[in-house]
């Protein structure tokens, strides 16, 4: 039997979403839990690689790889993203293929590896199955879910099972959509910049969407709900550069800060939370402050990072505090932050030359109505009818409330 029959009971696979008692909260459960506390039975017998990272944890913080080698399910073999199976990459980077110490298990490096690349990883590997569990942090440019489709186009022939986890940002969806001329690693589909999607919603989404032959099978969290932020899970960076929930809860909006001379907070112990360069003041916080924004306070800050852009040199800027994580928009935050910063700092303000910003916000629109000097109202009411249309279109491959 295929897929059909890896959840034959039906337990594991029914979207138990807002279940109650009348004396207790059900408690979230991630996909892995559930077949961990199954010991892995549904997994032994296959030929199974594990397409995951540090984020592939159980509540008590074993990795889910070993926790299957422990059950008697240890997996043919394990394929790392971006950073690497085990973590060890800075961004742009990974950890090449190797023999994991501590399993035995090899590993093969899929990161920015094509398909047809991918593909004959798999077979080399002799799997019949593949296995995903990473946590994404919902912004459209973090190049997780983007392994995770080009996997599923290269397991055309193989078994494909999403273990979902909660989207840590919500399930909202904000921001402008990709324009395939603008596809990147950083953004392979028309999908908007916060997808509010999990990673098994995202692999349905794909799957029917785009066209992909994956024979794919989600297990769903348990007890999730689409606004509930706060889900009792230990939190591990995901990446080098993204410490906490915080982090996420910025990072669509000022990961846009990557197209830009200033400095996104990288070398800083608040990555994506402090923004600025040598030359900004207390100004740009005060006119910040004074937008409007909903759930948002700036704070003038000061930093020196200690690598990437302006290392070891004194920098001005804002530090973001989110007070209220269900009204705040992380991308019109960013918006009005870039057009803020221009016009207070035009001497300093500026695009990087490879115009990578065109990349990460999906299209040129944004660096060219934000140059045109366009206000926050404009440049958001831009994508809304694209927005909206998103909104529908993904409707039928959500499974939580």
């Amino acid at each position: 039997m295929r897929r059909r029959s890896f959840l034959a009971a039906g337990a594991l696979s029914v979207p138990l979403v807002g279940a109650s008692t009348a004396n207790a909260t059900p408690k979230l459960a991630t996909a892995s839990e559930q077949l961990a506390q199954d010991g892995w039975r549904k997994l032994k017998g296959r030929k199974v690689g594990v397409l995951t990272n540090p984020t592939g944890i159980l509540k008590d913080q074993t990795h889910v790889v070993d926790s299957m080698v422990a059950h008697g399910a240890k997996p043919t073999a394990v394929f790392g993203p971006e950073h690497g199976f085990r973590g060890t990459a800075q961004a742009g980077g990974s950890e090449g293929d190797y023999a994991d110490p501590r399993t035995g298990i090899p590993v093969y490096d899929t990161y920015q590896a094509t398909p047809a690349k991918i593909q004959a990883m798999f077979t080399k590997a002799g799997i019949d199955t593949v296995v995903f569990d990473i946590a994404d942090v919902g912004a459209r440019f973090y190049t997780y879910i983007w392994s995770l489709y080009q996997a599923m186009e290269a397991a055309a022939d193989l078994d494909f099972i999403v273990l979902d986890r909660p989207n840590p940002i919500g399930g909202k969806a904000y921001g402008p959509q990709l324009d395939p001329a603008y596809a990147t690693f950083v953004g392979l589909k028309p999908i908007v910049q916060q997808h509010g999607m999990t990673v098994g919603e995202l692999a349905r989404y794909f799957k029917g969407e785009f066209g992909l032959k994956t024979d794919l099978e989600v297990v769903n969290v348990r007890n999730w709900r689409r606004d509930q932020l706060d889900t009792g899970l230990p939190w591990v960076p995901p990446s080098p550069n993204m410490p906490t929930q915080d982090t996420a809860l910025v990072y669509p909006g000022t990961c846009l800060f990557e197209g830009t001379v200033l400095s996104e907070g990288r070398g800083t112990t608040r990555p994506f939370e402090t923004v600025g360069a040598p030359g900004i003041d207390w100004r740009w916080a005060e006119a910040l402050n004074a937008s409007g924004l909903k759930g948002i306070r700036f704070r003038e800050t000061y930093f020196s990072p200690t690598f990437n852009k302006f290392q070891g040199k004194t920098c001005g800027g804002v530090t973001l505090h989110v007070t209220d994580p269900h009204e705040f928009e992380a991308v019109k935050a960013a918006i009005a932050m870039l057009i803020t910063a221009k016009s207070l700092y035009p001497n300093v303000f500026a695009w990087r030359p490879d115009n990578w910003i065109d990349k990460l916000s999906g299209s040129d629109r944004l660096r060219l109505m934000i140059d045109a000097q366009a206000p926050p109202d404009e440049v958001v009411g831009a994508w809304q009818q694209e927005l909206q249309q998103f909104r529908r279109t993904r409707q039928p491959y959500l499974r939580y409330r």
